[in-house]
């Protein structure tokens, strides 16, 4: 396959970024998106070139740190897959691929495609964690949990926190995100006691990040690489609302 790349390039967080154009040929179908960025920086490196800065580490979908936004959608056009599972064979050849870093006012451009998410870290260290004593650990069956409970908890805890649901966002939302972790904690019983302090400390915290607010566009649902449900934003909501009441009354 021949491809015509254009990639942000930026050297800092303090210069002006721009996309540069790049011809790239005898790419293998199956070679995986970043492979081919592999492939390119191989070809800038030998012409004497700066390599493409981008950020990698499992390439296996579970990291979330291979984070480019491509053709204008975050990780791809393919449903839920990340970046590193996205393979050349969903493009054609001679096909021009747009290659971007997440944009969010939260998640500054460090070098090229690499974006600093740190935020997201801040938000979870806001609450995403269980503090209260729960014992030691409980026999199997000992704390019956329906699977109902059980399932909620794990699809919520499937979420890798890439922040594709914020780059999607036209106001950069991080409500997905957050209720993905305040669902995940919050439905078993030895987080629930907190439920009501975590969900209000975290939104707090995404709002002093620069964080927009949600927009109930779905889009973060549609490009999550997990398929992460709304449904857990309207959860969260109605415990921030009942949170809030509470904590003005008292």
């Amino acid at each position: 396959m021949k491809l015509k790349l254009k990639i942000w390039r930026q050297a800092s967080k303090e210069t002006q970024g721009a996309l540069r154009t790049y011809e790239l040929d005898g790419v293998e179908p199956d070679d995986s998106f970043l492979e081919m960025l592999d492939q390119l920086n191989q070809q800038l490196a030998a012409t004497g070139e700066e390599p493409v800065a981008f950020d990698h580490d499992c390439r296996e979908g579970i990291c979330g740190m291979c984070s480019l936004v491509i053709n204008g959608t975050p990780h791809s056009r393919v449903s839920g897959v990340t970046t590193c599972q996205t393979y050349m064979r969903h493009f054609r050849d001679g096909d021009t691929i747009v290659v971007e870093p997440f944009r969010a006012a939260a998640f500054p451009v460090i070098k090229d495609l690499v974006v600093d998410r740190s935020a997201l870290d801040e938000i979870i260290a806001a609450g995403g964690y269980i503090s209260v004593k729960t014992g030691h650990a409980q026999d199997a069956n000992d704390l019956l949990i329906s699977k109902e409970v059980v399932d909620l908890s794990m699809d919520a805890a499937s979420c890798i926190g890439c922040g594709a649901c914020i780059a999607a966002c036209r106001n950069a939302s991080a409500m997905l995100f957050i209720a993905a972790k305040t669902t995940h904690l919050g439905v078993l019983p030895q987080g629930d006691i907190e439920q009501p302090t975590r969900v209000l400390n975290m939104i707090r915290k995404a709002d002093e990040l620069g964080f927009g607010s949600c927009s109930n566009e779905l889009v973060c649902e549609a490009v999550c690489p997990k398929g992460i449900s709304v449904s857990n934003i309207a959860r969260m909501n109605r415990t921030y609302l009942a949170a809030a009441l509470a904590s003005r009354k008292a």
